[in-house]
């Protein structure tokens, strides 16, 4: 279950780091001042070739290393690693049967779109397809939900022995810090590791400003969704992975989206804005910043969002 806090948590999405990075521009105008806690966990046995991101911060970092220290706590708690992979393959079959609903609705919408038919019948009926799959993409939700808290109360994560020193020692490191900057990477094995340390709530009670991009930009919302128009495999249409750790609402982030999204196909635009409504779909490049106060989102101007009509809609205050 997810604790309720009154803090007003500041969180900054960009866009990818590696060609353009902004991050330190971000730091700087943000006002952050002193270490920089960083989680790039994601990247799994590279978690600590992090000498360009220290750079790209601009200051010190601390590496909260929360890809090592699972490794230890697994060498200490082999019960915890053997019901880790139980829920891991509970998870995977789920997805897999998901997947299988999910392609025939999305066959179906985008059929619909297609017919030679009146079209306020056909608009009806896209909408009454769009809204089923809106409704198994939150039934899946629950049901992955479900298996997470189930997990948690069997075996107990904030209290277990194997775990306490080194939450201990994530909670103090993020309290000595001014921001915590969460990099890409592998976004599954990135939220497993965010929810095994308390990384949610510990940043909670710290109230610090929080920094994502790429995964780290999607492990940190309410969903995570994977995407890709043209998978080498498979039918390309968006799937929705898990909750992500809740830090802001009322957006899903999608890094790297002009590799990995048909911007220029309008239709297809139009279902996958549709079906997330009023949830925001924002495409992720190079240079996109979106700020989430707490309550309400804030653009960086040229960044944009896809629209229900099916365009890219530049947002910001030269929009």
């Amino acid at each position: 279950m997810r604790r309720r806090y009154h803090v007003r948590m500041s969180v900054t999405l960009l866009g990818p780091q590696r060609l353009a990075p902004n991050v330190a521009e971000t730091l700087h105008s943000l006002g952050v001042r002193g270490p920089i806690a960083t989680i790039t966990a994601g990247w799994e046995e590279r978690e600590l070739e992090d000498d360009e991101l220290a750079e790209h911060c601009g200051g010190t970092t601390v590496n909260l290393q929360l890809w090592e220290r699972t490794d230890r706590v697994f060498a200490r708690d082999p019960e915890l690693r053997q019901a880790l992979w139980r829920r891991h393959d509970r998870l995977r079959e789920m997805q897999r049967l998901y997947r299988l609903r999910l392609n025939h609705g999305m066959d179906a919408a985008s059929e619909l779109s297609d017919l030679a038919v009146d079209p306020m019948l056909r608009n009806e009926e896209i909408h009454c397809a769009i809204d089923a799959v809106r409704k198994l993409d939150h039934e899946h939700l629950e049901r992955v939900t479900a298996i997470h808290d189930a997990f948690e109360a069997e075996v107990d994560v904030p209290n277990r022995p194997s775990l306490e020193k080194d939450r201990a020692e994530v909670r103090a490191l993020i309290a000595d810090s001014a921001a915590l900057a969460v990099a890409g990477g592998h976004v599954a094995v990135l939220l497993n590791r965010l929810r095994l340390f308390g990384i949610e709530d510990a940043v909670r009670l710290r109230g610090l400003p929080v920094i994502g991009w790429s995964a780290g930009a999607m492990a940190l919302g309410e969903r995570v969704v994977l995407f890709h128009d043209r998978p080498p495999q498979g039918r390309g249409n968006a799937e929705v992975l898990e909750p992500g750790i809740g830090l802001y609402e009322g957006a899903v982030p999608f890094p790297h989206a002009r590799r990995r999204l048909l911007l220029d196909d309008p239709e297809r635009v139009q279902l996958l804005a549709r079906r997330l409504a009023p949830l925001i779909a924002i495409p992720m490049d190079e240079g996109a910043r979106v700020d989430w106060d707490g309550s309400d989102w804030t653009f960086r101007s040229g960044t944009r969002r896809l629209a229900t009509d099916g365009a890219l809609v530049a947002m910001g205050s030269d929009a």
